[in-house]
């Protein structure tokens, strides 16, 4: 037939079929529909086409064994059936379990979620964004802390917004920065009631193992930390804050040189984020150290890993399964007006700060 819609070829249309991969065209030829129905059915766009059409097509799709072109999907859709999530590392179970809970409500929508790793490098996330742009993803979601002093943050906004505007969606699970949706983890007032609570248990000499001032995550949790001690007249000495990689490495590293330089009369150690937190107390054995009993050790985040070390580590419980999928479910919705979406902490006391 001149429109295409031709009655299905004999069999040795699907050998001929296997020789080559299938086209959309060989798809609307092998169910006897239109090209444009063939399409409208394999995109998901179904509303107007009779259900019997709608199973002569899928099962010619399956006979055929035919894989849709994306490129030319997202052409033509202005978007496609993914979700991007660009995380700052892979190493942390904290993103490990955010993108579980991103990719739990990306599943439920039909979706597939493709990660890139940004490495806490604005310049590496800036990158990720323009690649993304042109595979067209429904959404966007970037997580991670906010880094200050970068000259990419206007580019970036820039990328964004012109990725908005083509019809995606972006959401931030960071600080409150960017003019785009943003899920907001209460990381000051997380760490400032964790001072309280230890404060509670009869500690008083504190240190403090962060990370650079530029990284906002630590920067806010630092601060409400302090501050936090300073509602009972406690400070910290400047040689007791001790900067080091956001990692456990960094973590390690921070502990080791708490130990060279002598710990005083330090009683408990608090890092930035629980990986921080476990590698101090590697440092501490290395050292002889018994965390728990002779120097006690608290985190941040409440990562997995936390209740599996020994003594299982005191740390402030972000629900970061909850912060993926509603993330997740907020990209997708049709509203389009950028809100912040805070999220609640709370501290969670374990062995790793027995009451003195």
């Amino acid at each position: 037939m001149e429109d295409g819609s031709a009655a299905p070829p004999q069999q040795h249309g699907g050998a001929a079929a296997a020789q080559r991969q299938a086209t959309l065209h060989d798809v609307a030829r092998t169910a006897g529909v239109s090209q444009a129905t063939a399409s409208r059915v394999l995109n998901g766009s179904i509303r107007n086409v009779r259900q019997e059409n709608v199973a002569q097509v899928l099962a010619a799709a399956a006979e055929l064994d035919y894989t849709p072109h994306l490129s030319a999907q997202a052409i033509a859709r202005g978007t496609t059936n993914t979700a991007a999530l660009v995380v700052s590392g892979v190493d942390d179970p904290y993103f490990s379990t955010v993108a579980g809970g991103a990719t739990q409500a990306a599943e439920a929508a039909g979706l597939i979620v493709t990660m890139a790793v940004a490495d806490r490098s604005p310049e590496r996330e800036l990158q990720i964004v323009r690649t993304l742009r042109g595979m067209r993803p429904r959404a966007i979601i970037l997580t991670g802390s906010r880094i200050d002093g970068t000259d990419t943050r206007a580019a970036l906004i820039e990328e964004l917004d012109a990725y908005r505007r083509a019809g995606g969606s972006v959401v931030l699970i960071s600080q409150y920065d960017l003019p785009f949706c943003t899920v907001s983890i209460d990381n000051y007032g997380g760490a400032r009631q964790l001072a309280r609570e230890l404060v509670g248990l009869g500690y008083r000499r504190f240190a403090v193992v962060r990370a650079s001032a530029g990284l906002r995550t630590s920067r806010d949790r630092c601060e409400g930390f302090v501050d936090g001690l300073r509602e009972f007249g406690i400070g910290v000495e400047g040689r007791f804050v001790v900067e080091a990689e956001f990692s456990r490495r960094g973590g390690c590293a921070a502990g080791r040189e708490l130990v060279r330089q002598g710990l005083g009369r330090t009683e408990l150690v608090v890092a930035v984020n629980d990986v921080m937190a476990i590698g101090v107390m590697t440092a501490f054995r290395d050292a002889g150290l018994v965390p728990g009993r002779d120097i006690a050790v608290a985190g941040f985040g409440d990562i997995g890993p936390a209740v599996d070390v020994v003594p299982a580590l005191t740390s402030v419980t972000v629900p970061l399964r909850q912060v993926g999928l509603c993330a997740m479910e907020l990209a997708l919705t049709d509203d389009d007006v950028s809100r912040v979406v805070p999220i609640s902490t709370n501290v969670v006391l374990r062995d790793s700060t027995p009451r003195r």
